[in-house]
Formats: structure tokens, C-alpha cells, sequence
């Protein structure tokens, strides 16, 4: 074996190990390799170590390094490298010195012309990074800003006057334990390698595998297009508000939510057709006006409230109106705890916001756990204060007239309600025509606020992000899941432009959606639609982060150690039984979607291969079954032929696979033995291993395992698959091969081992059958691999 040429001008010292200074007694120029000390080490001469001495073997390597298993590379620097196996199995009589390190990058660096050439190329300025965000701005703001939509100013106050102040914690607590569980095995499942986009998709799809990853991803896509639409309504119905309250009206209510809404969320695609960038300031700008609504909301609460707004039901902190406020006041048909929670769901489901753009960050691993469980904590908190603290300070029903007042002649027995102890009459209007409290009055924060317009500005500002946010998210997880060709007609909407490789198609088509549920123009109907999407993939990110842990997976190894496979499984069926418990025949159809896409996929059998965890559970119960056969004893009535035949290239002989076919029928072992007669060499092992037999067997679907082997002589290799072939009990228990037809021409010692091949099988206990055709067998005359002369 000739070594390929290397030159002794390539400097070693950026690919092998570090030498202690102290072997070296030789002056080195700094940032030179001196190669002569590097081979001083080795001794006094190289040579005189003998060729016995020094082989390829013998030779120092490189410790291991990033350089050597990555696929990427590092601008501005050149990569380190291994030496190949060439050089390692070199002829040292030939080259005496161990073999040298190759240089991938440079290409050996021929001479002083290429040399200069890379050091042009290294004063280059670098490609233009597309914009990358961090844990704070990219996860933890964008979840926190999602989360905090429409629900938190237009519906908290009303679920706190339904289910009380103590039944909405417990619906916070609920969907934060929903949620936080889900937080954690996102995390775990983030951490388990590098993250591209996609966000849930990628996360499930690599985890469980195409057939359930995609049906979630499409769900889940679709799920956030909706989410636009509910805070968007959210919005115009604001607006539409504030329009009504100073007589402006275009059409109706309705009508005019429906405009308003079609304008707003044209605007929100210019923004993100704008880019990640502007959308990311944008975001950034809205978390500032909610921060400034809080503290106008919190000042609110202790500030001595005037009549005006006494007269709409805010006191101030009193104990009575908490004790009043703690418990339910169910109304109307929505009116029980499961519908609250159907409606408040949604405002919670925000946890993802930040993984559904996990190719636009610059850690996804660090930057989803830490984003997302500190955007669940905080999110909690300020949920839990706001509904106790207007649960504690305004009243379920007010009329917000003045002239409501207790009138001295009238006595309190007349009075109904908590108003009269405070010198407030809303008797008349208690029933069903108050028009202000909690119960009635869905703009009840601005009420309390200090300054009402900046409530109002807090409910722009979560509106639109939220909606700004489900807007980038779904094309985000549309285009990773067109670019997977998972399924048909959709792969149009898998192309990017520019640099941070935006789906501009998604987003229109993200657009045509939320248009037509905008049309809806009705908060309390939308929410409810989505919850059961939302759960769904809840349910199903929880039990990919269970499944991988249970199924002990070599490939799960999450950096992240703070969760729990149980707790995991808990989650998941907890989000499954409260579909069905919110809505059971929206969860019926999410889950009959589901399963329909399943379906579809594993029909297609899409040619992918993402080292899921669903192959890892396969390859587990595989062993467990084979290891199970050891502990049952054979007997006549399971007796199965399970044959062993010698078909050479299963496509060379297909008399012999129909024939065996037949005899399993699908219910046996089949094994299809290739012996390539030939000396071990590279070329020949894979001339034996090759994947294009076990393909041919595929195409053909004949379910039957492939072995080829090497060996000197046809005997000694029938000899390997004979002892060697199966798994456990399961086994080959018959020998099928072809009639040797030419024994005349060939040589005696031919037809000996042909023999001797029949005897062998029946020393070992095998079944016997040959199979002759007038034809003969063999339909390829291949000339190097068994069946030449079995024809």
C-alpha cells in the first residue's frame, strides 16, 4: 500500500497533542512546530527504532476534540482533524515517520500560493449573522407578553365574579400546573440537543417521530393562527368600547368588531412582514405600556375611590366585598367552573411563544428553560394578585348612577345587596340589568386603574403582542413542517426569504385564517376553540418527554435534570381529561384529526429518520420479547419452519424467495444468506453488507432478514450462517438451497463440498430442501458470490 503524498511544510501543532517542554531539549520558533522535536520524543532516530518497532498503530493521536465530530465550522479559523485511516494502516518500511495529521480545510496547504490565497480569504469579513435573540428578550418576554393577552384586562374580572376568588385560584393554579409541567419537559426536550426551528414541532417530531409530530405540529400551527383571531376580537371589542363610549359608531357592535379587527390584524402582517427584527422592538415597546398598566392598576387599588366610581361598584379594599367576592356566582349558561376554565385556558397557553422560534435564538438549549419557567412564574403571580385584589375591591353588580345613593328615609331591610352598607342602593338593577361590576362591566381593570387610559394601553399593548406573537409563531411551525414533506400540497409554504429565512407565505396564509375567525367577532366563542387544541399538544409534548425517559434511550441524555417522566405522564393525562371534560366533542374532533394524520403518515412511511424515541421503545420490546422465548420450551403444536436460504443476492434468485415465502407465509423466521467467496477487504464486506439487498426485499415486501458474509470457500461461509444466523430461540431450524446442476464440468472437489454442505446441515439438526428449476436459479449470472454453480 502506497502512502499518499504529504508535505513536510504542514504545521502539526494545531493537530496533536501537546508535548511537555521538558522532553523537548530543542528551541522552537513560537507558533511553529518543530517536527524534529516532535520526533525526538519518539527516541534518538526514528529509524533506529526498526520497522517492527514503529507501525501505523504505533502512532500518537490527537486527543478528542469538538472539531473532529462536528459538521460545522468556525469562521475564521481553520478546523482540526484526525488522520484518516489510510494514513493510520500505512506501510511504515515506507514512510518511517508516524503518519502525519491531514489538513481538511486548506487542503494541505500546497505551497506559499495557497497560503496567501487563505490568508485573503481569512481577512474576508464574515457572512451577515441574521438577528439572534437571547433568554430575555426572545423567550422570557415573548411568553410573558402572549400569556398576558385579552384574557388578563377583558375576562379575569368576569371569571372572578363567576367561580369567586377562590375558584379562580384554583383555575390560575390548574392551568399553571398544566402549564408548568409542560414547562419543564419542553426544557428537558430543548436541552436534549441542538434545537432548529420549528419550535413544538421539532421538539415532538424529533422525539416521537414523524407519524405524531406532524399531526401535532399541523394542530398546533393552526391552533396559534386562531389565537390571533381571539386577541385580535380582543382588541377591537376595546376599541369598540371606548368608540361607544363617545358615540362614535360605524355600523353595529358586531360589524364594527369585525372592522376593526380585519384592520388591526393587516397592520400586525406588516410588522412581521417588516422581519424578526422590527417585530422583536416592537414586543419589547408593548412589555414597557403593560408594566406601566400594572402600576396604574396597583395605585388604583389604594386610592380612596370618588363617587363616580362608587357608583360603578369600586370601594376599595374591603373585607366584605372579599368574603363576598370569595365565593361563586354562577350566571348565565356559561355559568360553571369547567366553562370558566375553557375561557381562561387560553390566556395560559403563551408558554410556548418562545420555543416556536427557536431557530431565531442564539442558545435555544439555555435560553427555553430559563425564558419560559421564569415567563410561568411571574405570569402566576400577577394572575393571582389582580383576581384577588378587584375581587376584593369592586362589587358583583352596580348601576354607575349617582343618583343610586341611600336615601335617608329608606331603611336597609329594603336595601339588597353589600351596597347599602357603604350608603349604595343597587336594588333595582341587581337582577339582571346592572351595567357595571365585575359581572357586567368586562372593563372593570380600567375602572380601578388610577388613570384609565393607560388600562387601556395595557390592553393594546397584550392584545397586540399576543397576537403579533401567534402570528409569527404559527408560520414559524408551518414551514418547518412543509420543509419535512411530511404531507402533500403543503410544500409550498415551506420556502424563506432573506436572511433570517422568513416565510412570507405562511404569514399570509396565517392571515386568511385569523380573518375568517375574526369574523366570528365574538371573545367567548373563539376562546373555547382553541383550548382543545392547545391541550392536545400539551398532552402530547408531556408524553414525548415521558416516553423518551421510560424507553431509556441512548440519544436522551436532556442537560436539564429538573423534571420527573412521572410527573410527565401526569400532565399528559391530565390535559387529555380536561378536553374532554371543557368540550368532549371538540376534543373528539381534535383527537379524530389527530389519529387521521397518523393514519395518513404511517400509510406514507415519509423517508425520514430523526433517532426517535418511538424507535428506541421498538428495539426495547424487540429484545424483551427475544429474551422472553428463552424461558419457553418448544413444542409440536408452535413448531414453525424457519428457513435459512441461500439465495446469494436476494435479487439474483427470486425462485428461492417466492418459494420460502410460501412456506412462512409472514408468520416465520426468513433469512436470506449471501456468501461473497472472496479475501476481506473493504470493497468486498460491502459488496456483502450491502442496503440494496435488504431495499430489493422491501420493494418486493417480502418480510425476510439479510446476512452476507465473507469467507475463502463456499463451505466454510455456509458453515458461519449455520451456527451463527438468528436470535434466542429464534432461529433458522431449515436449510433451503438450489440443485447443483453442474457437477460434471466442475471438479471433483466442487461437488465434494456441495455435499459436505448437506452433510453439515444435517449434523446441526437442520431440515433440508433443495429446490430445482430446468432454467435454473440464477437470473443475474453473478460470477463472485454463492449460487455461481448452484444453478
Amino acid at each position: 500500500m502506497e502512502l499518499p503524498e504529504t508535505s513536510d511544510s504542514i504545521h502539526l501543532a494545531a493537530y496533536r497533542p501537546r508535548l511537555p517542554l521538558q522532553s523537548v531539549n530543542v528551541k522552537t520558533t513560537p507558533g511553529v512546530f518543530d517536527e524534529s522535536g516532535y520526533y525526538h520524543c519518539y527516541g534518538s532516530s526514528v529509524a533506529s527504532l526498526g520497522s517492527d518497532a514503529l507501525t501505523g498503530y504505533e502512532t500518537l493521536d490527537a486527543t478528542p476534540h469538538y472539531d473532529f465530530y462536528a459538521n460545522t465550522e468556525v469562521f475564521g479559523r481553520q478546523r482540526r482533524c484526525r488522520p484518516s485511516l489510510y494514513q493510520l494502516h500505512g506501510n511504515s518500511e515506507v514512510d518511517s515517520r508516524p503518519p502525519l495529521y491531514e489538513e481538511t480545510i486548506a487542503e494541505h496547504m500546497r505551497g506559499e500560493d495557497d497560503s496567501s490565497e487563505e490568508d485573503e480569504e481569512e481577512q474576508k469579513e464574515p457572512p451577515p449573522e441574521p438577528t439572534r435573540f437571547g433568554w430575555v428578550q426572545g423567550v422570557m418576554i415573548r411568553c410573558m407578553l402572549n400569556i398576558w393577552g385579552v384574557i388578563l384586562y377583558l375576562r379575569l374580572p368576569w371569571i372572578t365574579a363567576q367561580a369567586g376568588i377562590g375558584l379562580t385560584w384554583v383555575i390560575i393554579l390548574l392551568s399553571s400546573c398544566i402549564t408548568g409541567i409542560t414547562g419543564l419537559s419542553t426544557s428537558a426536550i430543548s436541552t436534549n440537543g441542538k434545537v432548529k426551528g420549528g419550535g413544538t414541532y421539532f421538539l415532538i417530531s424529533r422525539s416521537l417521530g414523524p407519524e405524531l409530530g406532524g399531526s401535532i405540529g399541523l394542530i398546533f400551527a393552526f391552533a396559534n393562527a386562531v389565537a390571533v383571531a381571539m386577541h385580535t376580537v380582543g382588541f377591537a371589542e376595546t376599541v369598540t368600547d371606548l368608540m361607544y363610549e363617545n358615540g362614535a359608531v360605524m355600523v353595529d357592535r358586531i360589524n364594527d368588531i369585525r372592522i376593526i379587527g380585519i384592520i388591526t390584524v393587516t397592520c400586525l402582517l406588516g410588522i412581521s412582514l417588516a422581519g424578526m427584527a422590527w417585530e422583536s422592538k416592537a414586543q419589547v415597546l408593548f412589555f414597557l405600556v403593560i408594566m406601566v398598566s400594572f402600576a396604574s392598576y396597583v395605585v388604583g387599588t389604594i386610592t380612596p375611590a370618588s363617587p363616580q366610581k362608587q357608583a360603578k361598584g369600586l370601594f376599595g379594599y374591603k373585607a366584605d366585598i372579599f368574603a363576598t367576592n370569595f365565593v361563586p356566582g354562577w350566571r348565565g349558561p356559561e355559568g360553571s367552573f369547567f366553562g370558566m376554565f375553557s375561557i381562561f385556558f387560553p390566556s395560559a397557553t403563551g408558554i410556548l411563544a418562545g420555543a416556536n422560534i427557536s431557530g431565531d435564538l442564539k442558545n435555544p438549549t439555555v435560553a427555553i428553560p430559563r425564558g419560559t419557567l421564569m415567563a410561568i412564574f411571574w405570569t402566576t403571580i400577577s394572575y393571582l394578585i389582580i383576581s384577588a385584589t378587584i375581587g376584593a375591591c369592586v362589587l358583583r353588580d352596580a348601576s354607575g348612577l349617582l343618583n343610586d345613593t341611600l336615601l335617608p328615609s329608606s331603611t336597609v331591610q329594603d336595601c339588597v345587596g353589600l351596597a347599602c352598607q357603604y350608603g349604595w342602593d343597587f336594588s333595582e338593577c341587581i337582577n339582571n340589568t346592572c351595567t357595571y361590576g365585575i359581572s357586567n362591566y368586562y372593563q372593570s381593570m380600567s375602572l380601578v386603574s388610577a388613570f384609565a387610559p393607560l388600562i387601556t394601553a395595557g390592553i393594546f399593548g397584550a392584545t397586540l403582542s399576543s397576537a403579533l406573537a401567534c402570528l409569527v409563531s404559527a408560520p414559524k411551525v408551518f414551514q418547518c413542517l412543509c420543509r419535512d414533506k411530511l404531507y402533500p400540497l403543503i410544500g409550498i409554504f415551506g420556502k424563506g426569504y432573506g436572511k433570517n429565512d422568513e416565510p412570507l407565505r405562511g404569514y399570509l396564509l396565517t392571515y386568511i385564517i385569523a380573518a375568517c375567525f375574526i369574523l366570528i367577532a365574538e371573545l367567548n366563542t373563539i376562546a373555547p376553540i382553541i383550548s382543545n387544541f392547545f391541550l392536545c399538544s400539551y398532552s402530547l409534548i408531556n408524553f414525548s418527554c415521558f416516553h423518551a425517559s421510560i424507553t431509556n434511550s441512548p440519544g436522551w441524555r436532556p442537560s436539564f435534570r429538573f423534571y420527573s417522566k412521572w410527573l410527565s405522564l401526569l400532565g399528559s393525562v391530565i390535559c387529555v381529561v380536561i378536553m374532554f371534560l371543557l368540550t368532549w366533542w371538540a376534543a373528539l374532533i381534535a383527537f379524530g384529526v389527530v389519529f387521521f394524520l397518523l393514519g395518513y403518515t404511517l400509510y406514507k412511511k415519509p423517508a425520514v429518520n430523526w433517532g426517535s424515541s418511538v424507535q428506541a421503545s421498538s428495539y426495547n420490546i424487540a429484545l424483551s420479547q427475544c429474551v422472553g422465548l428463552n424461558h419457553v420450551e418448544d413444542h409440536v403444536k408452535n413448531y414453525r419452519p424457519q428457513c435459512l436460504v441461500l439465495t446469494g443476492p436476494p435479487s439474483s434468485r427470486p425462485a428461492l424467495v417466492d418459494l420460502v415465502t410460501c412456506f412462512t407465509k409472514d408468520l416465520s423466521l426468513m433469512i436470506c444468506g449471501n456468501i461473497v467467496t472472496d479475501g476481506p477487504s473493504a470493497s468486498v464486506v460491502e459488496k456483502a453488507s450491502s442496503e440494496s439487498h435488504v431495499s430489493w426485499l422491501n420493494q418486493r415486501k417480502v418480510r425476510s432478514f439479510y446476512r452476507g458474509v465473507v469467507a475463502r470457500e463456499l463451505r466454510s461461509g455456509v458453515n458461519m450462517l449455520l451456527q451463527g444466523a438468528g436470535l434466542g430461540r429464534i432461529k433458522p431450524n431449515v436449510l433451503l438451497m438450489g440443485f447443483k446442476k453442474d457437477c460434471c464440468s466442475e471438479t471433483p472437489q466442487a461437488a465434494h463440498n456441495y455435499i459436505g454442505i448437506l452433510h453439515d446441515a444435517f449434523d446441526l439438526q437442520y431440515g433440508v430442501c433443495i429446490l430445482r428449476l430446468t432454467e435454473g436459479l440464477d437470473v443475474s449470472h453473478s460470477s463472485q458470490s454463492y449460487g455461481e454453480s448452484l444453478i
